[in-house]
């Protein structure tokens, strides 16, 4: 009996050996989720769109390409970004009281853009139309420099004193 026993344990020890899986040889690869952020985009107001002494009745154009008179901003990012430009225009200008309102009004040429391949301000790389959404390249230096004019159109009764508005330029990458 000792020797069926045996038996039995040996072919139940064998069977499991044989049917066991096996591991012999296990490989693995690995890789690394990565990510650049880009640096922030960097938009300063450097000029004033400035119209002057404005005569009533009479309107008053600040061309774009009028150094020191048309209103300036400097966006710095990364090179070659594509990113969004949007303007947030007033449709008048008010005095600090708010007692007054003298209209202002942009053409879909009241804007210009230079990103480095164009002349500057005088012969900029293209004219934009700051009432609509636009989408461009940040140039090779990094850089682009946007400008605007406008039209104010003072009534013949207008108020005397200083006008002023916010004109918001919002830049924005589009991450291509």
């Amino acid at each position: 009996m000792f020797q069926n026993l045996f038996k039995i344990i040996l072919g139940l020890l064998l069977c499991i050996s044989i049917s066991a899986p096996t591991a012999d040889a296990q490989e693995y690869g690995t890789i690394q989720a990565l990510a650049t952020v880009v640096s922030s985009l960097s938009v300063v107001g450097s000029n004033n769109l400035q119209f002057g002494a404005v005569t009533p009745g009479i309107n008053k154009v600040v061309d774009r390409s009028t150094v020191g008179s048309a209103g300036e901003w400097t966006i710095t990012g990364v090179a070659n970004a594509e990113v969004t430009l949007d303007f947030s225009l007033p449709d008048s200008l008010t005095t600090l009281d708010s007692v007054a309102f003298m209209r202002i009004s942009f053409s879909s040429t009241d804007a210009s853009y230079d990103d480095g391949t164009g002349g500057g301000q005088t012969i900029p790389t293209a004219t934009l139309d700051p009432n609509n959404f636009v989408t461009l390249r940040i140039g090779a230096g990094a850089t682009i420099m946007v400008w605007i004019g406008g039209t104010v159109l003072p009534s013949v009764s207008q108020t005397g004193g200083d006008y002023a508005s916010d004109i918001v330029l919002t830049v924005a990458y589009t991450g291509n």
